[in-house]
């Protein structure tokens, strides 16, 4: 999946838009996904700090860690 499906994905499952941040940066208390220069990171965003970061080397490994990392805590909703 890329982030075009994640996010439809994400909608579909009525998870909070000010939940996530599918394009990186660091909002307050988000769940992000960012890619750069062929590598995907994964990590919370709390108080401008990107915490407990996970490194991919594509997109849909990335969105799948993502999606079900923000499915299993349920702060989303």
């Amino acid at each position: 999946m890329d982030r075009k499906q994640l996010e439809a994905l994400l909608k579909s499952k009525n998870i909070r838009p000010d939940a996530y941040s599918l394009y990186g940066g660091l909002p307050n208390e988000a769940y992000c996904i960012d890619g750069k220069n062929g590598v995907w990171k994964v990590y919370y965003s709390e108080r401008g700090t990107a915490g407990s970061t996970m490194r991919f080397d594509t997109e849909a490994g990335a969105c799948d860690y993502f999606y079900n990392w923000i499915m299993s805590d349920g702060s989303g909703k």
